[in-house]
């Protein structure tokens, strides 16, 4: 139990999210993989409202914070790396941004850039879930076969 508990958690971080819970759960901890998959994708869903509903006010307050104004532009870059594609495309440009397994996409930044652009929040939160289920996908297959690929597992 306490595994799975670090995979919900691992999965809430940023940057970090379903890329590190699901292969922690998978190929370090040796757990199902369905269920791996289940709360990971839970745990990555847990921040979505909050950064949709906060984002702009507490992204607006960081910017006066001159202690903190290092992660104010920090996070400005990131929002703006992935503003312009889900400018562009809205819809799939969200699923799409969420949903591919790299640092600096998914689920938290997806939330940020949708809040950023003022997205219909309903709307948006369901493109962010699609996105999140095909990411959550994705990284657990590809935990299952490399492992095996490489001789690992049979």
């Amino acid at each position: 139990m306490k595994e799975y508990l670090e995979v919900l958690l691992l999965s809430m971080v940023p940057l970090v999210e379903q890329r590190g819970a699901i292969p922690l759960g998978i190929i370090i901890h040796n757990l199902n993989p369905l269920a791996v998959f289940a709360v990971s994708f839970v745990g990555s869903l847990a921040p979505v409202p909050f950064i949709l509903f906060f984002f702009s006010y507490i992204f607006e307050w960081l910017g006066k914070t001159k202690l903190l104004k290092w992660f104010y532009d920090f996070i400005d870059r990131k929002v703006q790396k992935g503003k312009g594609k889900v400018e562009k495309y809205e819809k799939w440009g969200l699923i799409i941004f969420v949903a591919i397994p790299l640092p600096t996409t998914g689920l938290w930044t997806g939330s940020a850039v949708a809040a950023f652009l003022k997205m219909d929040k309903k709307k948006a939160a369901f493109y962010i879930v699609a996105g999140g289920l095909i990411s959550a996908a994705v990284i657990t297959l590809l935990s299952i076969l490399f492992p095996v690929l490489l001789g690992y597992k049979g």
